[in-house]
């Protein structure tokens, strides 16, 4: 299949702008598919895959800490959070300096459960990965950290690169 590149500057077109917007729909579609189809059999949503993923990524990750990376509201993570915590999937442990902070990890049914969710994803991402090569991929992941905003880029780099 012949697909339609953009040329110079003409990619800064609103119909190629709509196009990469489009197919940025089309991708996270099919990026969420199999991840949404193991949530589904827990009566869990993508809202849980989040936080199942950055608690993974980031133990003993605070509260407020999550709060900060997801940009959501209290009551929106509080749902969400106590039903992962009452199911078994994160333990909330006490800080050390500060008792009343809340530490967030995940328990062994936590881990395998995200790390199921997780292999969906990364076996679909390592396989596009592979068929763009090295500079697409560096190209994409230039077009993504300019989509964050200005003022978080260096905040999302840091998390990425540790």
């Amino acid at each position: 299949m012949q697909r339609k590149l953009p040329q110079s500057n003409l990619y800064l077109r609103e119909e190629e702008l709509r196009r990469g917007i489009e197919l940025l729909y089309f991708a996270y579609r099919d990026f969420t598919r199999d991840p949404d189809e193991i949530l589904a059999t827990s009566n869990f949503g993508r809202a849980h895959h989040r936080v199942l993923y950055f608690v993974g990524r980031n133990p003993e990750t605070t509260v407020s800490g999550l709060l900060h990376q997801l940009r959501i509201t209290k009551q929106s993570l509080s749902r969400v959070l106590g039903q992962l915590v009452e199911d078994g999937y994160i333990d909330q442990k006490p800080g050390t300096e500060d008792r009343r902070q809340r530490l967030l990890v995940l328990t062994d049914k936590g881990e395998k459960f995200e790390k199921s969710l997780f292999e969906t994803q990364r076996n679909r991402v390592a396989e596009a990965y592979k068929k763009a090569g090295p500079e697409a991929v560096a190209g994409f992941w230039e077009v993504l950290l300019n989509i964050v905003d200005e003022q978080e880029r260096s905040a999302v780099l840091q998390q990425i690169e540790k």
